[in-house]
């Protein structure tokens, strides 16, 4: 919002999103838990029947834990990416566990998006292992971007990583995130400068 783009909250089914991993002594989570705007566009997120992919310059999938479960087998989400990433040259750009999100996307010759291309996402050594969702995750985000043909690369330590792939932008962790919405946004504008 701040370099001026409208930004848009889609979820499976729309609605109210549930929120975790709050800090309450952090003054960024405090200002937008007391935002009015944000805290209401997130109890009424958009469906994918009411995005029209042809008004977005990018779809940026977030982190947190429940990207794995129900995001990489929306039908209507991997149409909305790739419609904005092939049909309108949009940029695609994922963060910490929503890199989920674009493991399954395919483009319109059948490959997998990932496939040959330098990709990041949580390392499975990274995860915590004792966490009780970790036994329920349906798959293993490092093993299957390797498996679907990207080259995953990653940092050891806890720190800011992103790997770009022209248009395809992915982040390790939650301290990628502003790296990633930035390189997305340079991104999108460059690729507009090139449109006739």
């Amino acid at each position: 919002q701040q370099a001026g783009y409208h930004v848009d909250i889609l979820s499976p089914e729309g609605g109210r999103v549930p929120l975790v991993y709050i800090n309450s002594t952090d003054s960024l989570h405090l200002a937008y838990l007391y935002d009015k705007e944000f805290m209401y566009r997130l109890s009424h997120t958009l469906c994918p029947d009411e995005i029209n992919s042809a008004e977005y310059d990018i779809i940026q999938y977030t982190g947190g834990s429940a990207p794995i479960y129900d995001i990489p087998e929306n039908k209507a989400i991997q149409e909305i990416a790739m419609s904005i990433y092939e049909e309108h040259n949009g940029v695609i750009a994922a963060v910490c566990h929503g890199t989920a999100g674009i493991v399954n996307l395919k483009t319109e010759d059948g490959k997998y998006l990932i496939e040959g291309k330098n990709v990041n996402g949580v390392p499975d050594r990274q995860e915590n292992k004792s966490l009780a969702h970790y036994k329920h995750y349906p798959f293993i985000i490092e093993t299957v971007m390797k498996e679907r043909g990207g080259i995953f690369k990653h940092s050891d330590i806890q720190e800011p990583h992103m790997e770009v792939a022209g248009r395809l932008i992915t982040g390790q962790n939650s301290v990628s995130t502003e790296m990633v919405t930035q390189t997305s946004i340079e991104v999108s504008e460059a690729m507009e400068q090139k449109t006739p």
